[in-house]
């Protein structure tokens, strides 16, 4: 029988949602994120459950999107587009329901932390990395803006001008890095993470649950009200792009492991 892409635990008030395809280093395909849905409602519905861990198996969170799906149909345009649309579309489902859920949320942050990965984390409640994780808005590289919304978030997080340089250079960062930009609530050894994440989601789990679900509606309100909007804003502008030149180079450099000669077309 072949494991699930995504493993559902709920013990003590806390369910653990683990993505589970270390092949790819959890990447987002299609299959993955409809279980990841499934197992957030199953979570969100649930009324023992009260906390959530969102984690990653095989010691890495996640790869982003998945490069193999996203070129199945081939290198032609239009097909490209369309497909980068359809997966633009439902990667931004995940962040909205990870809003939408009025129980606190905490990200386990490990080994590969990466593009629509590294926005899904932004998009929880609580970030602990461990000192092995590397961060990256990976976009750039291929000739693509940020999904899950990811320049939307980080705007809201750190400002406008560390988002930009974030974005626009796409440098890999350490856990400590993202810790001195605020990004992360702690980072701690890759030995302590699980007993650290447990710590917190305990904590959490005891808290009167109506104020913390209240408390995340009023952030909601405050600090995220423009999300969904700025996810449709990621769908036009990367089925767009995946009609460019630059994007075409970039997948290839990236599949033929070579640095791209970006044309600006």
């Amino acid at each position: 029988m072949p494991q699930a892409l995504v493993e559902y635990q709920a013990e003590n008030h806390i369910a653990t949602i683990t993505m589970n395809d270390p092949k790819t280093l959890n990447a987002f395909s299609t299959v993955l994120k409809d279980a990841m849905m499934a197992a957030l409602t199953k979570a969100d519905e649930d009324e023992q459950v009260r906390v959530i861990i969102l984690q990653g198996a095989g010691n890495n969170f996640s790869s982003g999107g998945h490069i193999g799906e996203m070129l199945e149909t081939g290198m032609e345009s239009e097909a490209l587009s369309a497909k980068l649309n359809f997966m633009v579309g439902e990667v931004a489902e995940i962040s909205l329901k990870l809003r939408d859920i009025h129980k606190p949320i905490i990200a386990k942050l490990e080994g590969a932390v990466a593009g629509a990965g590294m926005n899904l984390a932004l998009t929880c409640d609580f970030r602990i990395a461990s000192d092995n994780a590397k961060f990256v808005q990976a976009f750039v590289n291929i000739g693509l803006v940020p999904d899950a919304g990811g320049i939307y978030l980080l705007n809201q997080l750190i400002g406008v001008a560390k988002t930009t340089e974030m974005v626009m250079l796409g440098d890999k960062l350490k856990a400590d890095d993202m810790a001195r930009l605020n990004l992360v609530n702690d980072v701690v050894s890759s030995e302590d993470l699980d007993t650290s994440v447990l710590a917190l989601a305990t904590r959490l789990s005891n808290l009167p649950g109506k104020a913390l679900a209240s408390m995340k509606h009023m952030i909601n309100t405050h600090a995220y009200m423009g999300l969904n909007e700025a996810l449709d804003m990621e769908v036009d502008q990367q089925t767009m792009l995946a009609k460019t030149d630059d994007f075409k180079e970039g997948i290839t450099a990236f599949m033929e492991k070579r640095k791209p000669v970006y044309q600006g077309k």
